[in-house]
C-alpha cells in the first residue's frame, strides 16, 4: 500500500493545483450545456486530445527531457490529471462555445487560460522547465492548437459523422 501511495506522487510540491484545475475543468466540461458539439463529438475530441497530450508528454517530458511535472522519475496523479483532463476538457469547452464570429477572441482567451494554468504550475513549483521556452513554444503551441488544429479536428468529425446522402 505504501508503494502505491508513493507512486501517486502526492507529496510533490504544488500537486493540488493541477488536480484541482483538472477536476474542475472535467466537471465543467461534462455538465456544461452542449451547444456546438454533441456527446459523440465530445467523446471523440476528449479521447483524441488526451492521446495527443500523452504522446506530447512522452516526447517533450520523457524522450527530450525538456520538462518535469512533480517527481522526475514518477508519473503521479498530478501528471496524470495534467495530461488526461486539462487539455481534453479545455478543448471540448472551446469547441462547445466557438463560432465563426467569436473564434479569434476565444482562441486568445483559451490560449491565455492555458498559459495561465501552465504558468501557475511553474510558479508553485510543480512544473519545472528544462530548456523549454515557455513564452515562445508554449504560447505559440496554444495559439496553433486553438486557432488551427481544433477547428480542423471538429470539421473532420462533423463531416464524417453526417449520414451519407
Amino acid at each position: 500500500m505504501h508503494s502505491l501511495v508513493q507512486n501517486l506522487d502526492l507529496s510533490a510540491r504544488g500537486v493540488l493545483f493541477p488536480i484541482s484545475v483538472g477536476v474542475f475543468l472535467l466537471f465543467f466540461s461534462l455538465f456544461m450545456p452542449k451547444r456546438r458539439i454533441n456527446w459523440l463529438e465530445f467523446y471523440i475530441t476528449f479521447g483524441v486530445v488526451g492521446y495527443v497530450a500523452w504522446i506530447s508528454d512522452t516526447i517533450v517530458g520523457r524522450m527530450l527531457d525538456l520538462v518535469d511535472l512533480g517527481h522526475p522519475e514518477l508519473t503521479g496523479l498530478g501528471e496524470f490529471v495534467s495530461y488526461s483532463f486539462i487539455p481534453s476538457s479545455l478543448s471540448v469547452i472551446y469547441l462547445n462555445y466557438v463560432k465563426t464570429r467569436n473564434k479569434w477572441l476565444l482562441v486568445l482567451l483559451f490560449s491565455l487560460l492555458s498559459t495561465l494554468i501552465e504558468w501557475g504550475m511553474i510558479q508553485i513549483g510543480y512544473l519545472k522547465m528544462k530548456n523549454w521556452g515557455f513564452f515562445i513554444f508554449s504560447i505559440i503551441a496554444y495559439l496553433i492548437v486553438f486557432g488551427l488544429i481544433l477547428p480542423i479536428h471538429i470539421k473532420v468529425i462533423k463531416k464524417n459523422l453526417r449520414p451519407n446522402k
